[in-house]
């Protein structure tokens, strides 16, 4: 048994395998593509058959699908891709035949190349050439064209051939010439030579030769045509060198000059005439080679010349005693030294740099500073440094202005930014701080630091940027006075009225003003009318209503209407409820009519066309009416007023509501929202220390983080965070570590640094 399934070589397994791969003469027959022909009765087939599917057809409800299972193409070992044909006949088929469904013809691109690859070997065998062949190509031999020699002359300008070579040349036409003599080499002969003759021969070289000698001819006229523009050219730049030489002759004679007048100096000359004479000839400089102050390097030449006179100026120079000096001299200059005019036309402009040097035409990648910004950082900014620092009486602002419009044109950016940005801020920040106004709210001109900051901070305004001047920015000027602000209303006398340095400020603040007052005076003057305020009509004293009024101007009309309906008519309309209900003595009617129009005429037009403030005094008139309508008759009392204060006042009788109000009573005053932040930032104003947001937050909590710090410029103090009603401060040694501190003399010493 082992020898017969042997015999053939191959082993069972194999032949198993063969013949279920689909080999023929087995029972099921082979299918399309090679593939064994399915079992007609197996579960596949049945299940096949009852959706509608008939053998030999493909798949799908219109029988377009694939007619066989993908058949495989097994690639070669150790081959890529390319090598053998990736699609067998099989998915070829499929494709022709899903072509021909949609009415489309399928070309098969291989096949296609093939054929055109074998056409065209086929014609260049046969010598066969297209139309749009291009001649001289591998199937066709290039027909050889000559030259006449009309033709070489007329391409060879200026090149004229012997008549006895052009003869030679000549040799060629219907019949056939030859040499018979040196004086006639184009006789003709009837008889034709089979091979080329010595005529033909030496014409074709006297032809060639002619043909070279032309190509050189031209070759040489080319460059001669160069050569005669590059002549030219060169002596157009030997031109303009010997002008540029000639220019900087001028400009080192010039210089000469400038250099021989600095060397005639006398120490004891008059120093305006010196810079008279030194700009003088500097401007000539200017004027004669505007165009080649970058070229000649005259910028380093102009500052040369004014460094010694400037450094002497500049030792003795007081800048807020005369701080136009020499502003004249280096305006004139301006040019020379590398300040373009354009710079600041804009007085009241704040200069921005926007990655681009105004100052000076060099890129700004070159961080060298020009030998003028050197000059002004090194000799003139020391003295204004000091002076600003030092003498400069910050309540007294306009030598520093005049200063600073005087130079502003004349400044770098870097130099007038240190200026504008760091130390005029400084003082003024300082003197904020230090600000101390007269309790009553007078402008008080006895001590400097009760000066109100309008008279010596408005006129810097202008001149400072917005990061100073922004009253919604989170630093600068008009925050930290708005912060000093609220700390004196917060504890600013009342009956005093508004502080006549508030008004002055509204322009600048706007809103922030209003916001201001609403959150420390109003809350005060409710408070001061619930406590204080008595309406008694037999002795009725208005100092506490009086108080409230003369804040009308800082408020809008219809806040003191809210305030009022909120604080004062509930009291009214109590004491007017007892008048009328009173026995002894029996209420007088008239009596009560004029105390209605006294109190209704103590209130502006203004508020009292508020429609709140309207609808309190009908209301009154409704209780007045109501009383008449009543009469002494005790079994109908009259109904209490229906609306009450926020804070509960002591009434001599119970306020209930009644059901024969037919109106809401306004809805309270909303009380202020008052932050634990607010707190600290009152205690930090009563202690004069500054709390600063530093922009980052608690690692593990996401609190803000603040600096609380004596210094105006935010330096050094306590960095804090609050979470709750508790300030969590760090500690100096170990930055992890916060700990909990109280708003005490412990917080206000780690603040001052020790």
């Amino acid at each position: 048994m082992a020898n017969e399934e042997d015999s053939d070589g191959q082993s069972p397994f194999k032949r198993a395998r063969l013949n279920n791969g689909g080999s023929k003469g087995m029972g099921r027959g082979v299918g399309a593509g090679g593939s064994p022909a399915p079992n007609p009765n197996s579960f596949a087939a049945r299940q096949m058959a009852k959706m509608g599917y008939k053998p030999g057809e493909g798949l799908g409800a219109d029988g377009r699908g694939r007619l066989a299972p993908i058949e495989t193409q097994l690639r070669p070992q150790k081959i890529g891709l390319g090598a053998v044909k990736e699609k067998t006949k099989q998915a070829k088929d499929e494709e022709k035949r899903e072509a021909a469904f949609r009415g489309e013809v399928l070309e098969d691109s291989s096949e296609e190349e093939r054929k055109r690859r074998q056409k065209k070997k086929h014609n260049r065998m046969n010598g066969i050439t297209s139309g749009s062949s291009t001649p001289g190509g591998k199937g066709m031999k290039p027909k050889q064209r000559y030259r006449t020699v009309t033709e070489i002359e007329a391409a060879a300008d200026g090149l004229e051939v012997p008549n006895v070579l052009k003869s030679i040349i000549d040799i060629t036409g219907k019949e056939t010439k030859f040499l018979t003599s040196a004086t006639g080499l184009l006789t003709p002969k009837e008889t034709m030579i089979p091979s080329e003759s010595e005529s033909q021969k030496i014409a074709r070289r006297a032809r060639r030769d002619l043909e070279a000698f032309a190509d050189e001819w031209t070759g040489l006229a080319d460059r001669k045509t160069y050569f005669d523009l590059q002549s030219s050219q060169i002596i157009g730049e030997i031109d303009g060198q010997q002008q540029e030489i000639l220019k900087l002759e001028s400009v080192i004679r010039a210089v000469q000059d400038l250099q021989l007048s600095l060397a005639g100096i006398d120490s004891d000359q008059d120093t305006l005439a010196t810079w008279d004479l030194i700009t003088c000839k500097l401007e000539f400089l200017e004027v004669s080679f505007s165009n080649e102050i970058d070229v000649f390097g005259l910028q380093e030449v102009a500052v040369a010349a004014i460094h010694p006179l400037f450094r002497v100026a500049m030792q003795d120079w007081q800048p807020l005693e005369y701080p136009t000096n020499l502003v004249t001299y280096l305006q004139r200059l301006q040019q020379i030294l590398g300040v373009p005019e354009s710079a600041c036309k804009n007085e009241n402009t704040i200069l921005l740099f926007q990655g681009e040097d105004l100052y000076h035409p060099r890129s700004r990648a070159n961080k060298s500073t020009s030998c003028y910004e050197t000059l002004i950082y090194t000799l003139w900014l020391p003295p204004v440094r000091t002076a600003i620092t030092t003498t400069w009486d910050v309540y007294n602002p306009s030598p520093l202005i005049t200063l600073l419009i005087s130079w502003r044109p004349l400044l770098p950016p870097f130099v007038l930014s240190s200026l504008i940005d760091h130390l005029i801020p400084r003082r003024l920040t300082s003197a904020i701080s230090a600000w101390k106004p007269a309790r009553s709210g007078k402008i008080s001109s006895s001590t400097s630091n009760s000066s109100p900051p309008h008279l010596w901070l408005f006129p810097w305004l202008p001149h400072l940027s917005d990061t100073n001047t922004s009253p919604i920015s989170s630093s600068g000027l008009v925050v930290d006075l708005k912060r000093k602000l609220r700390a004196i209303l917060t504890t600013y006398s009342l009956s005093s009225g508004p502080p006549s340095f508030l008004a002055p400020w509204r322009p600048v603040l706007k809103s922030e003003l209003d916001a201001l007052l609403l959150r420390t005076v109003l809350p005060r003057l409710a408070s001061h009318l619930s406590t204080h305020l008595t309406i008694d009509p037999s002795e009725q004293d208005l100092s506490p209503y009086t108080t409230a009024m003369s804040w009308s101007s800082s408020f809008k009309p219809s806040t003191l209407a809210q305030l009022l309906v909120q604080e004062f008519f509930p009291k009214w309309h109590t004491t007017l409820h007892q008048w009328l209900t009173s026995t002894t003595p029996p209420p007088d009617y008239e009596e009560i009519g004029q105390w209605f129009l006294w109190w209704k005429e103590q209130l502006p037009p203004a508020i009292n066309a508020i429609p709140a403030v309207e609808e309190e005094w009908t209301k009154g008139l409704q209780t007045i009416n109501l009383a008449l309508e009543l009469g002494p008759d005790p079994s109908t009392p009259l109904p209490p007023p229906a609306a009450g204060p926020t804070r509960p006042i002591h009434l001599t009788t119970p306020s209930f509501s009644s059901s024969s109000s037919s109106k809401a009573p306004l809805p309270p005053l909303p009380p202020p929202e008052t932050t634990f932040k607010d707190v600290v930032d009152a205690w930090c104003a009563e202690h004069d220390l500054w709390m600063r947001a530093l922009g980052e937050a608690h690692a593990s909590t996401g609190a803000p983080l603040y600096r609380i710090t004596a210094s105006p410029d935010g330096r050094g103090g306590a960095v804090v965070y609050l979470r709750g009603d508790v300030v969590w401060a760090r500690e100096k040694k170990d930055r992890s570590v916060w700990k909990p501190v109280g708003l005490d003399e412990g917080l206000v010493g780690r603040a001052e640094g020790g």
